[in-house]
């Protein structure tokens, strides 16, 4: 299943007051981020992922491992900002139109 443009435009107005809590820096993507990130997204459904200045790989590229590694969607890359979307198995809290 792929999100379609109008469930993407709603998860992008419910992270806009969303901090982000994950930083992806020198080091780059690891197992223990995506490990990481994939226990969050299970809590928490929306997260947002910054990426700084001395990351030495592409936004994309990191976004789409986080993705890939987590099984999450992506559901923006603006800036040095990834917003991700996982449904929970557990705690749904996030019903998309």
């Amino acid at each position: 299943m792929e999100l379609t443009g109008s469930q993407k435009r709603f998860l992008r107005s419910k992270a806009h007051n969303i901090k982000p809590i994950f930083q992806v820096g020198k080091g780059g993507v690891n197992e223990n981020l995506i490990t990481q990130v994939g226990e969050a997204l299970e809590v928490r459904e929306l997260i947002k992922v910054s990426i700084l200045q001395n990351c030495d790989e592409d936004k994309h590229d990191v976004a789409e491992a986080l993705s890939n590694g987590a099984g999450a969607y992506v559901v923006q890359v603006i800036g040095s900002t990834i917003i991700l979307y996982k449904e929970s198995e557990n705690q749904k809290t996030i019903d998309l139109p």
